[in-house]
């Protein structure tokens, strides 16, 4: 069992966080365009070369398991960031795509953006999937979830430098491959590199009409196996132990366990037990999903799940899993970030609300260092994971626009 906690030797918060609250500044460099521009209106006019880059990525099909496939885009996002001026270390994976690591700017204090490009569509999902443009929405597998992001940083950060704006810290954008499996080749790079920055943006698709997401639940799955005794359903049915029925009692005790008020789910998603219906069934497990608010109920929740015991008599019972995802809290520091997206957003002409949400990311793996964290600052859309996946097209310069305010106030 893997279970997560505070590493040793952990680096405290940054002490440029409290760069956060800086009042805004309006930026101008050798003539540059100042930072008081509206820029929603410059990228309205970039939207033909912003879906021309996003129908590459796209129609590159990137599902996790196949490295081949992934390193093909991240060559593609290497050179399209090193074209920029940008330093891209590619940090070789075995199983899966390599990482990329991609800086830019100067100083030792940092800003993280943080976001992947494997999904969890195999490929050939473009041929009943494809690339289509109806209503104002752009379809595809990744769109969504989360390719759009990766190309609204790079015309953020292109609109950066073509404009001569200043950085107040280097900008370190690391692009992770292995997310949608829960980032087992990654974690430890994410967790240096929030370690080290004052800020983390996490560029995953925002929640419904655009919400930004300031705290997500931690996250992690258990697999109860019972073990029972076989035996003929009708000549020694006496002498049987029902694996079935004990998962069965085990179940009903599981999801009691769920509290509303504290944030705490466990879903018992998947069983399977017995060989054919007239033999008392001698094996059966469950697959229990378990989503927590705060780190004492992951405690709370591993305590239990190891503390279970049977109900029937010569029935044995074993757990095995965790909760590797700490959640993401609503930190002061959160909130703090949060407000100042909401000041940018405002001189852009648009509204900025928050939520939390039950799904985690890498921005778990951020918020776990101490690090202020804002999830959410991808596309505006639906569909992740689904045929239906999309990004709403005139919500895009708006999400450009508050990336490039972020990048250049924080």
């Amino acid at each position: 069992m893997r279970f997560w906690s505070a590493l040793s030797g952990k680096a405290t918060v940054p002490p440029t966080t409290q760069t956060i609250v800086q009042s805004e500044r309006t930026f101008t460099k050798n003539g540059g365009t100042p930072l008081s521009t509206t820029w929603i209106p410059y990228f309205q006019a970039q939207l033909d070369d912003i879906l021309k880059e996003l129908r590459e990525y796209v129609e590159i099909e990137t599902p996790t398991h196949d490295k081949q496939a992934v390193d093909s885009l991240g060559g593609v996002i290497a050179e399209r960031f090193r074209k920029l001026g940008c330093r891209v270390e590619r940090i070789e994976q075995q199983q899966f795509g390599d990482q990329l690591r991609v800086e830019y700017g100067e100083g030792e204090e940092q800003l993280l953006i943080l976001g992947h490009f494997d999904t969890v569509k195999e490929i050939g999902t473009l041929a009943t999937e494809p690339w289509r443009i109806e209503d104002g929405r752009v379809y595809g597998p990744g769109t969504y979830d989360m390719k759009a992001g990766i190309i609204f940083c790079y015309f953020a950060l292109k609109a950066i430098i073509d404009s001569g704006l200043p950085l107040t810290k280097k900008l370190v954008f690391f692009w992770n491959t292995d997310e949608e499996v829960g980032s087992p080749s990654s974690e430890q790079l994410i967790r240096a590199e929030a370690r080290k920055s004052a800020a983390a943006l996490v560029i995953e698709p925002s929640f419904g009409n655009g919400l930004i997401k300031t705290s997500r639940k931690g996250g992690g799955e258990f697999t109860l196996h019972a073990k029972g005794k076989a035996a003929h359903a009708g000549n020694d049915h006496a002498k049987g132990v029902n694996a079935i029925e004990e998962i069965a009692h085990q179940i009903v005790r599981i999801q009691s366990w769920t509290n509303y008020d504290s944030g705490t789910t466990l879903s018992v998603g998947k069983i399977n037990g017995g060989t054919v219906s007239n033999v008392v069934p001698e094996a059966a497990h469950a697959i229990i999903d378990v989503r927590v608010s705060k780190r004492e109920e992951a405690e709370r929740i591993t305590k239990l799940m190891h503390g279970l015991t049977p109900v029937l008599p010569h029935a044995e019972l074993q757990v095995e899993g965790g909760i590797p995802k700490p959640p993401m809290e609503r930190s002061e520091k959160t909130v703090l970030l949060f407000k100042h997206a909401q000041r940018l957003a405002a001189e852009e002409g648009f509204t900025l609300d928050e939520i939390g949400v039950g799904g985690t990311s890498d921005g778990n793996f951020c918020a776990d260092e101490g690090t202020p964290t804002l999830d959410g600052l991808g596309p505006v859309g639906d569909g992740a994971h689904a045929s239906h996946e999309h990004v709403l097209i005139s919500a895009i310069p708006e999400r450009i626009a508050l990336l490039l305010r972020m990048m250049t106030t924080l």
